[in-house]
């Protein structure tokens, strides 16, 4: 009974953890880092400022930790798009959509609050890696379905592909009003397909 009793406390302990990183990460997503106070997190999820210290010790950790979740989820989300395109051109294409700060109403997108935090910048280079290491795959894979030429290294593309992207998408989070999620699409696909080496198809094709 009293194991029975400890297994059901850990399952409800690492629930409402799942529950408060994903309340944290839609709040900062809505009020941006600066804006965000454990209250707002702890009145989202309909818990006490101190359950979430007890979880997380600190805000800088439930931070990270959000950091974090909300990568995963966009990974895991990708891994489930990228499955259903077994062409890489689809799969480069949809990696670039899904990355695109507000072009998809039912996708948000965290990542830019953590560009300005010092301490998070080893779990962000963590994440980084994840992101290149991506991009190289799809190249990789499309190398060997004969979709893309060789050339270049597939980490090396990784590098220059993901930088341009997050390049254009910081520019999207900080409302320049000369670059819109649309410029962004247009012009990553464009850099992209140079980068890589193959041709796009016309628009309506």
């Amino acid at each position: 009974m009293g194991k029975t009793r400890s297994k059901t406390g850990q399952k409800v302990g690492k629930d409402r953890r799942q529950e408060i990183l994903a309340a944290a990460a839609q709040v900062i997503t809505d009020r941006g880092l600066a804006e965000t106070r454990i209250q707002d997190i702890a009145e989202s999820c309909g818990v006490s400022t101190g359950l979430i210290l007890y979880y997380f010790e600190s805000k800088d950790r439930l931070l990270v930790e959000a950091l974090t979740y909300a990568n995963d989820q966009f990974y895991l989300r990708l891994s489930r798009e990228l499955r259903k395109n077994p062409s890489a051109r689809a799969q480069l294409d949809r990696l670039i959509e899904l990355s695109i700060p507000g072009l998809l109403p039912d996708f948000s997108f965290l990542d830019e609050w953590a560009l300005w935090d010092p301490e998070m910048a080893k779990e962000h280079e963590v994440l980084n890696r994840r992101w290149r290491r991506s991009i190289s795959d799809i190249v990789r894979h499309g190398r060997e379905t004969g979709e893309f030429p060789e050339g270049i290294g597939a980490d090396e593309l990784g590098i220059q592909v993901g930088a341009l992207i997050d390049g254009l998408a910081i520019q999207v989070l900080m409302d320049h009003s000369d670059v819109t999620p649309e410029d962004m699409l247009r012009v990553s696909r464009e850099v992209s397909s140079k980068l890589i080496g193959f041709a796009l198809e016309p628009a309506g094709s």
